[in-house]
């Protein structure tokens, strides 16, 4: 708040002062050039308060993707800030400040016995996907840099392997040419610009065309960033999803 404030006394100075360098302008010389220095004095603050605000947000989402792991709360240096998180569910977008910060997750309900810990970098004006992976026993949480500006009237798609019984898998446009091949568990593939469509893609075990996984109707809107995790036990087809979220 103490920022909000500096920021609005700022820009009240700069009229004030630019309503004097208007009054004296043609009566005073000196005395507009006077006031007129401290309008762009104090313009030049106001400025500078306001991108620094803006580049010091970040944004951060966490995303659950452990199979085994019951529903999850979540907390951001001893705060509990997202509560019950399930399976193959996303949190709402968070906002945090550049820095780092401390990530501790629980079984939900039980704050005494954290089943993971990690230290995090946050970076201005940045925002990222932050998913919890692995089977119960070895959980661990990794960060993944989100891009959600778009070209106009364009739309972007991208990949992110977490099925953990799945070292490499590719993934294709239905009965025609693999988009990303060779997918590995952890990765991140780059984004893909598209024109705006509904496509059939699929999952097919590397460099063969057995379907691992149907992706019937896949709709990339114009103007929309979209991150696809795959989640789950490819050996489990029942288990085996994909999660769509729009970055």
């Amino acid at each position: 708040m103490s920022e909000m404030r500096s920021q609005s006394d700022y820009l009240q100075r700069a009229l004030l002062y630019d309503m004097l360098a208007q009054f004296y302008k043609y009566t005073y010389p000196n005395l507009h050039i006077h006031y007129y220095g401290k309008h762009l004095k104090y313009m030049k603050k106001a400025m500078y308060m306001i991108r620094s605000t803006q580049q010091e947000d970040a944004k951060v989402r966490f995303v659950h993707t452990s199979y085994d792991t019951p529903n999850v709360d979540i907390y951001i240096n001893g705060q509990r800030t997202f509560r019950e998180l399930p399976f193959k569910n996303i949190s709402t977008e968070h906002t945090l400040k550049a820095g780092k910060y401390h990530i501790d997750i629980y079984q939900a309900g039980n704050s005494v016995d954290s089943i993971l810990n990690k230290k995090i970098t946050i970076e201005p004006g940045k925002s990222y996907t932050l998913a919890v992976i692995d089977s119960v026993q070895k959980l661990r949480l990794l960060q993944f840099e989100n891009q959600p500006e778009v070209p106009a009237n364009e739309a972007k798609v991208r990949f992110i392997h977490l099925s953990p019984d799945s070292e490499t898998f590719d993934v294709a446009v239905k009965d025609r040419d693999v988009i990303f091949p060779n997918v590995s568990y952890k990765q991140a593939t780059e984004y893909l610009g598209l024109t705006p469509m509904t496509v059939d893609l699929e999952v097919r075990e590397t460099g063969s065309r057995t379907v691992l996984l149907p992706m019937p109707k896949m709709q990339f809107k114009a103007n929309e960033s979209y991150t696809i995790i795959f989640v789950g036990l490819t050996k489990d087809n029942s288990e085996f999803q994909f999660i769509s979220i729009k970055d």
